[in-house]
C-alpha cells in the first residue's frame, strides 16, 4: 500500500511539472511556479516521458513545443488538475461559514409572499451575511451583472444557467364573496360571459380563458372594465369585490386559505402550468453563502410549496 502511494504521489508530481512547464513555457519559470528547481522539473518530465514511452516535448536551447502526443496528454490532464483544483475550492468553501454579500434578483410580489418572512431566521443562523435584494419582474443577466442567484417564475430562458426547480402551480379562477353573494356564480365556462372578469392586457390569457378540466379544453372570451399590467393591484381590487381574475397559485394561496377568496368555476383551471425555479450562474463551485440561501430556499418547497402546505 505505501509503495502504492509513493508511486501514486510521484506520478502525479511528474503530470504537475509537466502541465507547468507548458503553463509557464520553460523549465525555469515552471521551476519558480512549483518552488522547486529547474533541474528537478526536468528530471520529473524525464521520468514520465520515460514512463509513457513517448516524448511529450519538443525541447531547444530557447523554448519548448508540444509533441502532437504532448498536445493530446495535456488536454486530457488539464480536465482531471481542474477537477482536482475545484475539488480544494469546494472542499475549503464547504468547511467555511457562509459571509459577504449576497446579491439576489428576486420577483417582487412572489419574494413579498414566499421569501422575505424567513428571510429573518435565515440572518440569524448566518449573522456574517449581508443581503443585496433586486426585486423586480423582468430577468437580469446574473453573471453580466453580478449576481449569486435568481428566482424566476416561467420557463428558463438562458440554458446556460445552472437551475433547480421549487414548485409548480397553477392558474386559477377567484372571486371575493362579496362579489359572488351579488352575482350568481358560474356554473359553466360559458356563464363568464356574463360576468365582470379582471385581467392583464399583456397577459397569454386576456381576452380569452383558455380553460381546461381532464381532458376536456373550452376557449371562453370575458370581458370587464379593468385591465392592469400588476397583479396586486388585481388582486386588491379582487378581494374588494371587483370581479373575477385569473391569478396562480402562489399569489392567491394565503387568501384562498382563509376564505377572502374563492374558487370559480373549480373544476376548471386556465390551460397554463407554470414553474418557479431558482438559478445560479454557469459553473460547478457554489459559494458558501448561495449553498446556504438555495438549501434553506428548497427546505420551504418541500415537500410542498406554502400555497398547498396550509390545505
Amino acid at each position: 500500500m505505501q509503495l502504492m502511494q509513493e508511486r501514486s504521489g510521484a506520478q502525479w508530481e511528474q503530470i504537475a511539472a509537466f502541465a507547468a512547464v507548458v503553463e509557464q513555457g520553460g523549465f525555469a519559470a515552471a521551476g519558480r511556479a512549483l518552488g522547486r528547481d529547474a533541474s528537478v522539473i526536468s528530471r520529473r518530465l524525464d521520468a514520465l516521458e520515460s514512463r509513457l514511452g513517448v516524448r511529450l516535448l519538443a525541447r531547444t536551447t530557447r523554448k519548448v513545443t508540444l509533441t502532437e502526443a504532448g498536445a493530446s496528454y495535456l488536454a486530457r490532464v488539464q480536465v482531471i488538475l481542474g477537477e482536482l483544483a475545484a475539488a480544494d475550492v469546494e472542499v475549503t468553501e464547504a468547511a467555511a461559514a457562509p459571509r459577504g454579500v449576497l446579491r439576489l434578483a428576486l420577483p417582487a410580489e412572489f419574494a413579498q409572499r414566499w421569501i422575505a418572512p424567513w428571510l429573518p431566521g435565515f440572518f440569524d443562523d448566518y449573522p456574517a451575511l449581508q443581503l443585496e435584494l433586486l426585486h423586480s419582474d423582468h430577468y437580469v443577466d446574473l453573471v453580466a451583472e453580478g449576481f449569486d442567484a435568481a428566482v424566476r417564475i416561467g420557463a428558463l430562458v438562458d440554458s446556460s444557467l445552472v437551475s433547480r426547480q421549487l414548485a409548480t402551480f397553477e392558474t386559477v379562477l377567484c372571486a371575493a364573496p362579496a362579489y359572488l353573494a351579488r352575482h350568481a356564480a358560474p356554473q359553466r365556462p360559458e356563464d363568464l360571459a356574463r360576468h365582470v372578469c379582471l385581467g392583464m392586457p399583456k397577459a397569454r390569457f386576456w381576452p380569452e380563458w383558455k380553460l381546461r378540466k381532464g381532458k376536456a379544453r373550452v376557449i371562453q372570451r370575458i370581458g370587464g372594465p379593468v385591465l392592469s399590467d400588476e397583479g396586486e393591484g388585481l388582486l386588491v381590487m379582487c378581494l374588494h369585490g371587483a370581479g373575477i381574475i385569473p391569478a396562480p397559485e402562489w399569489l392567491v394561496g394565503q387568501e384562498l386559505a382563509d376564505g377572502r377568496l374563492v374558487r370559480v368555476l373549480p373544476d376548471w383551471r386556465l390551460d397554463h402550468e407554470g414553474s418557479v425555479q431558482v438559478v445560479l450562474p454557469p459553473g460547478r463551485l457554489v459559494p458558501a453563502k448561495t449553498r446556504a440561501f438555495v438549501d434553506r430556499l428548497m427546505q420551504q418547497f418541500d415537500p410542498l410549496p406554502p400555497w398547498r402546505a396550509g390545505r
